[in-house]
């Protein structure tokens, strides 16, 4: 699971990311068009640069093996998003934007035949560190969500638990090559943050109570250098979209799951607190599948 860490409705820049921005040369925030270059290039020096204080900030919560879908705390193990346990035994399962990659190791330990995908080598670095430790090894493949390379038909299941799909400029790209590698009936199922989260300052206090943007701007979110170069991009969605994202690339909407906070879960990740939790959601789980 990934973090964003800075959501596009605050241009406050949070000290937890300073030697990463500092690395980067991030000098300003800006709200404009980036294409899918810029974007490529900015995410994966981005994750690259910030896979260890990202791995030390949340390691412990993600664990070396375990499915967490969100900073709610929502497990594969209770919630089978994807499938009742006895399917994951012996299924071709794709994970995009796998990070440090957790869940796929808890994926092989089910059975799963598990394939890890991320963008950061600094990220699968992480991950192959956590293979010795663990002996699960899911086959490991850095690329970008948009153009898989993995032949068609090749998976029962597609995940991904906020993994990719926010830093890339089209959500129909990336569903239409999780079609492609799917095969027939096959489950996709991904979380992101909830779009509504995109209107308030990215502040788990109550600053982050008052709305400040306009959850109809799809104006991406950019951090850049001095020259206006991207060292982050994120994007922003409505539920809509991805709704209509979806039906456009051959898949059928099953769920969509908005987790509520927990009670006695206290922990405060990035944006994520108990004081908005019990407020308004801060994750979309999508279930969905490919329907021919």
């Amino acid at each position: 699971m990934s973090e964003t860490p800075s959501a596009a409705g605050s241009a406050a820049r949070d000290p937890r990311y300073a030697d990463t921005e500092r690395a980067l040369g991030t000098a300003r925030v800006a709200y404009r068009t980036v294409g899918s270059t810029e974007a490529e290039r900015a995410s994966l020096a981005w994750w690259d640069a910030d896979s260890d204080t990202y791995l030390d900030e949340h390691g412990d919560f993600l664990g070396d093996a375990d499915f967490v879908w969100c900073p709610e705390g929502v497990r594969e193990q209770q919630a089978r998003l994807l499938g009742p346990p006895d399917t994951l035994a012996g299924a071709d399962v794709l994970e995009i934007g796998c990070g440090s990659a957790p869940c796929a190791r808890w994926l092989a330990a089910q059975g799963a035949t598990a394939v890890a995908l991320d963008l950061s080598a600094g990220m699968l670095r992480h991950a192959r560190a956590a293979e010795r430790r663990t002996g699960l090894t899911p086959a490991l493949v850095q690329a970008n969500a948009e153009a898989l390379p993995l032949r068609d038909d090749t998976f029962d299941v597609a995940c991904s638990s906020f993994g990719a799909l926010m830093f890339v400029p089209s959500l129909e790209t990336v569903f239409s090559e999780v079609a492609r590698v799917l095969r027939p009936g096959g489950t996709w199922v991904f979380s992101v943050t909830h779009p509504m989260r995109w209107i308030f300052p990215d502040d788990p206090g109550p600053t982050g109570l008052t709305a400040v943007e306009p959850y109809f701007d799809r104006t991406p979110y950019v951090e850049q250098d001095e020259t206006g170069t991207a060292t982050y991009v994120e994007y922003h969605r409505t539920l809509g979209d991805y709704v209509r994202a979806l039906t456009s690339t051959g898949f059928r909407l099953l769920d969509l799951v908005e987790p509520e906070w927990p009670e006695g879960h206290t922990r405060v990740w990035g944006q994520w607190s108990p004081l908005r939790g019990k407020l308004f959601p801060g994750t979309a789980i999508f279930r969905t599948e490919r329907t021919s």
